[in-house]
C-alpha cells in the first residue's frame, strides 16, 4: 500500500507555538527545527490552554498562523471542554434534544487523524470558490459547467459527469460540505431553512438530507482507490459511520468559540 503523509505545520506556525509557550527560550529558530517533525511534542503544545487563550484574544490571528493551526487549537480545546459537559444538543423536528453522548464525541476527537482531518477541512472553507469545469457532451463538443463548491447538488451533478477515476476528490468534497454546513451552520439547514447564496444553496435540503448525503459520500470516498493512495481510508470510514457525532465538535466551536465571527472567517 502506498503511504501518503499528510502535511504538518509550516515553520511560522511552530514558531508561534514556541513564542507563546516557551517565550524564555533564546534559540527559538533552532527549536523549530528540533520539534517540527515531532508530532507528539506538537500535539502537547496544541492542547495547551495558554495557546487557546492567546489565539482567541487576537482578532488578527489568521495573519499570523495558518487556518489549520487555528482550528487545530480550537478542536483540542473543544475536546477538553466537552469532557466537562453532560450532554450535547441535537436539533430534530425543530426541537432541541439533549443527547448524552459527550464521551463518544471526545473519543472521536481523541483520534489524532480525525482531529487533523477536521482542522484541515475547516481551514479549506476559509477559501470558498466558484469554478468553471469543462464537461464533454459528445465528441468535439464541450460544456462549461459553473458551480459553487458549497452547492452540494451541483457538485453531485459534476461528479456524475466525470469518470470514476477522477471522482475521489469530489466524493470527499461533497461529504465535507455536508459536514461543514450541518456542523458549522446548522441554523441554515434545519428543516430546509432559507440558505444564503454565499452558502451555495437555496434551502431545499433539510438537516437529515445533508446528513444522509454526507454519510453516503464519505463511504464512497472511503471505498475509492484514492482513499488508499492518500492514506485517508480509515478516517473517511470513521466519518461515514459517525457523521452525526462528527457534527458535534463543529457545532461546539460555532456556538462557544466563534459566534458571529464565523461569518467573517468563512467569507459568508
Amino acid at each position: 500500500m502506498m503511504e501518503h503523509r499528510r502535511p504538518g505545520y509550516p515553520q511560522r506556525d511552530i514558531l508561534y507555538l514556541i513564542e507563546t509557550l516557551l517565550p524564555q527560550r533564546n534559540d527559538k529558530e533552532r527549536l523549530v527545527e528540533a520539534i517540527k517533525d515531532d508530532p507528539d511534542f506538537i500535539e502537547a503544545m496544541l492542547g495547551d490552554e495558554r495557546l487557546f487563550d492567546r489565539i482567541m484574544k487576537d482578532e488578527t490571528i489568521l495573519l499570523q498562523v495558518t487556518p489549520k493551526l487555528f482550528f487545530s487549537v480550537l478542536l483540542r480545546q473543544a475536546r477538553k471542554d466537552l469532557r466537562q459537559a453532560s450532554y450535547t444538543i441535537e436539533f430534530r423536528s425543530r426541537q432541541k434534544i439533549p443527547v448524552f453522548d459527550t464521551e463518544h464525541v471526545v473519543d472521536l476527537l481523541q483520534d489524532r487523524d480525525v482531529c487533523e482531518y477536521l482542522a484541515e477541512m475547516l481551514a479549506s472553507f476559509t477559501r470558498i470558490e466558484s469554478y468553471t469545469w469543462p464537461v464533454r457532451v459528445r465528441k468535439g463538443v464541450w460544456f462549461k459547467y459553473r458551480f459553487n463548491e458549497l452547492d452540494v447538488d451541483s457538485l453531485i451533478r459534476l461528479c456524475q459527469s466525470v469518470e470514476e477515476d477522477y471522482r475521489f476528490s469530489l466524493y470527499k468534497r461533497i461529504a465535507d460540505v455536508c459536514l461543514f454546513l450541518t456542523g458549522m451552520f446548522p441554523e441554515y439547514v434545519q428543516a430546509g431553512s432559507p440558505t444564503p447564496e454565499s452558502l451555495g444553496g437555496k434551502g431545499k435540503k433539510d438537516l437529515e438530507e445533508y446528513e444522509e448525503e454526507g454519510k453516503q459520500f464519505y463511504k464512497l470516498a472511503a471505498q475509492h482507490e484514492g482513499a488508499i493512495i492518500m492514506d485517508l481510508k480509515q478516517v473517511l470510514d470513521k466519518l461515514a459511520e459517525s457523521f452525526t457525532l462528527a457534527e458535534k465538535p463543529l457545532k461546539f466551536l460555532s456556538e462557544h468559540y466563534l459566534h458571529a465571527r464565523k461569518h467573517q472567517l468563512f467569507g459568508i
